[in-house]
């Protein structure tokens, strides 16, 4: 039977805990003051500038908005308004959204005008504003019209399921019927991803720049055919099913991820992945949960965020990487002829203000806010922790007022409390999603089962403490490189390497690089070039700080017996493999800490003769 969740606003959820101080991070860093630092916001046609009118501004809102209203940070919200403000006024009288001249359209990519009506539907959400409702319509007419005459091209073509999202928003709201033709066609012009990856042959890595292979249109297509099925009724889960099968047998990452330096770059640990590509895998398993209620999207999810996402930004959240490798012993820039990459350039893994491309630049905001928006959902019958995080969220269900607090330090620990009030008594089911990769769990000290949704369905009266104990095991998982990476339940853990942050300020095309905004080069100043030795793993809990994902003060760490091996480093990047597995010095009791609190890391490591 599909089962469908339904989301929650700001206006009903708020952060707690290590993910509050995480959103704090962002929100004092590149993400909440990009427009201040950042030409292609700050100048942006979009408000009346001259820089970049496509889609630089709808990726920063699309994270800024739910990040400024979730903190109720009023000078966030205030700037937000701004853009929004902009945005509106300069609508064309016949819908026509994006900053550009009559004469320009026919050449407009309209995959940011899919971006920034999604944009307008999550402000609206956030902010109640009414205005938007018509906005979007007028949009839509326009939209409809425009690709009758020049149908969907490039990122348009393969994006266009984005569109369905505010399509849907405001379908629900007024109930008009031309909104579904306008899917159906947007469905006709597109990219059709179902019949690619039914005759999939990018097995290997090809190097070459394509649409097709592009690791975050691939990222996004996941979502496209559940999001469809909301039309014709198909299996909301299928398509995503199929094809992160192939990605991931062919592409993966020791991350819980796929590669794509740009575009598919294969099972090699010294291959890259975007940061947009994570951000946008990450919303696609988010709106496959919603779609299919299907707990396994949120165990890709939950590991995903905690290990890929931090791992590529910076502690202070005001640089991250383009592409962020998983054997990580440097980071400078490459040469030219000694590029590891497929096809982005020798800055792309440097810590910095938009390293290769500012997409990435513009985007990366949308992964922690986005995460908290998604720790509950709403069932038919009452409230689903979908990702378990430290948050509260309060809605009304049959006249009674209800409040639900998530007090919890997973994914790094693994104690969870519910706390749910209700100010009179009020049936309704609670559910919480158990994850597949705990050993066993428990709830109130029943156990349960894993990799599934815990139901509790009662007459709920005060305040009730609903206690869940989640164990994990120290793992060892073979990697396609016959080397191992060490798993614990929702982390990859990673052995840090002490790192010399040199600064890189300068300008490049009209846009400085100035501290704390500047460009980073890491170089190692600890040894790297270790094995595996023992399947002994002492695990160890800390006090998590004000930096939640510390590389000096990790939250966890596991210790084991590692080994000296040969392997060999040059122009930046480490050999694939090391040269031999036998041990060149005695074996040593190393930390290893959780991979997102990394920035220089050794992941995949071999088997010691």
């Amino acid at each position: 039977m599909k089962i469908r969740f339904y989301p929650i606003t700001t206006n009903e959820i708020k952060p707690r805990g290590w993910i509050k101080k995480q959103l704090e991070l962002q929100a004092d860093g590149l993400c909440g003051n990009l427009d201040l630092v950042w030409p292609d916001v700050g100048d942006s046609k979009w408000i009346g500038g001259s820089r970049d009118g496509w889609e630089r501004v709808p990726y920063w809102l699309d994270g800024f908005i739910p990040m400024a209203y979730l903190l109720e940070r009023d000078d966030l919200i205030e700037r937000a308004k701004r853009y929004i403000d902009a945005i509106i006024d300069n609508q064309a009288p016949d819908g026509w959204l994006c900053p550009c001249s009559d004469e320009e359209r026919a050449s407009y990519d309209v995959w940011a005008y899919m971006l920034i009506c999604k944009v307008l539907a999550v402000y609206a959400d956030c902010s109640r504003d009414e205005r938007i409702e018509g906005i979007l319509r007028k949009a839509f007419i326009c939209l409809q019209k425009h690709i009758r005459a020049y149908p969907l091209f490039n990122w348009g073509q393969m994006r266009w399921y984005e569109c369905l999202i505010p399509l849907f928003w405001l379908y629900d709201r007024i109930n008009e019927e031309w909104l579904l033709d306008l899917a159906r066609e947007l469905k006709k012009q597109s990219f059709d991803h179902n019949a690619y990856f039914d005759s999939f042959t990018d097995i290997i890595p090809k190097n070459e720049w394509r649409y097709d292979t592009h690791v975050v249109n691939l990222a996004m297509c996941l979502k496209g055919e559940s999001l469809y099925s909301r039309i014709d009724n198909s299996d909301p889960d299928s398509f995503a099913e199929k094809a992160l099968e192939i990605l991931l047998k062919h592409h993966s990452m020791a991350a819980f991820h796929f590669t794509g330096d740009e575009c598919l770059a294969g099972d090699s640990p010294i291959r890259g992945s975007e940061l947009c590509g994570v951000v946008e895998a990450m919303f696609s398993y988010e709106k496959l949960l919603e779609n299919s209620g299907n707990p396994k999207w949120g165990d890709i999810l939950e590991r995903l965020a905690f290990n890929a996402l931090p791992a590529a930004i910076s502690e202070d959240m005001w640089t991250h990487q383009y592409d962020q490798m998983t054997n990580q012993p440097e980071c400078s820039i490459m040469p030219e002829g000694k590029v590891v990459f497929g096809t982005n350039n020798g800055e792309s893994n440097l810590f910095g203000l938009e390293p290769n491309y500012g997409c990435c630049t513009a985007n990366f905001g949308q992964g922690w806010s986005k995460l908290v928006l998604n720790a509950f959902m709403r069932s038919d019958n009452g409230l689903v922790a979908t990702v378990l995080l430290p948050a509260e969220v309060s809605f009304t269900l049959n006249n009674t007022d209800i409040n639900c607090i998530c007090e919890t330090d997973y994914p790094f620990k693994g104690k969870i409390k519910y706390i749910i009030t209700t100010d009179r008594p009020v049936e309704f089911t609670f559910s919480v999603r158990i994850p597949a990769f705990a050993s066993d769990a428990s709830v109130n000290g029943v156990n349960v089962q894993t990799g599934a949704f815990h139901h509790i369905n009662k007459c709920w009266s005060g305040s009730t403490e609903v206690n869940i104990s989640l164990n994990f095991d120290s793992e060892l998982v073979r990697r396609p490189t016959d080397m191992y990476c060490l798993v614990r339940g929702p982390l990859l853990y990673a052995l840090p390497v002490d790192a010399k942050w040199v600064m890189r300020e300068y300008e490049r095309n009209g846009t400085k690089r100035v501290f704390p905004y500047c460009d980073y080069e890491l170089f190692p100043q600890s040894k790297w070039n270790y094995g595996f030795v023992s399947d002994e793993f002492i695990f160890t809990e800390n006090v998590i700080g004000d930096i939640p994902f510390s590389e000096a003060n990790p939250p966890v760490y596991i210790e084991t017996a590692l080994a000296e091996v040969m392997w060999s480093l040059a122009d930046g990047a480490c050999t694939e493999k090391p040269s031999s597995t036998e041990k060149t010095a005695p074996p040593e009791r190393k930390r290893l800490i959780p991979y997102g609190c990394t920035k220089l890391r050794m992941t995949e490591l071999p088997l010691c003769e």
